[in-house]
């Protein structure tokens, strides 16, 4: 997946929680610059912050994948 998708995302499920970038990184365990360089797409969340973040916004890690059709393209 293309990092700044992957940053999109994250960054759409935060805010639609209302949740501020500097208590959602103190309640995942990272700084938030750490934070905003994977919403800015510069840096790859790993597969353990892709768990504990969709754990913190009570979501499915496949939500954050985004839903994709047969030829990977996310479909709105």
């Amino acid at each position: 997946m293309e990092n700044n998708r992957w940053g999109r995302r994250i960054r759409a499920f935060r805010k639609l929680k209302a949740i501020k970038q500097l208590d959602f990184a103190k309640e995942i365990g990272m700084s938030t610059s750490v934070l905003g360089q994977i919403e800015r797409g510069t840096r790859v969340p790993t597969k353990e912050q892709l768990n504990t973040m969709a754990s913190v916004l009570h979501i499915q890690v496949e939500e954050l994948m985004g839903e994709m059709n047969t030829k990977g393209k996310e479909e709105n």
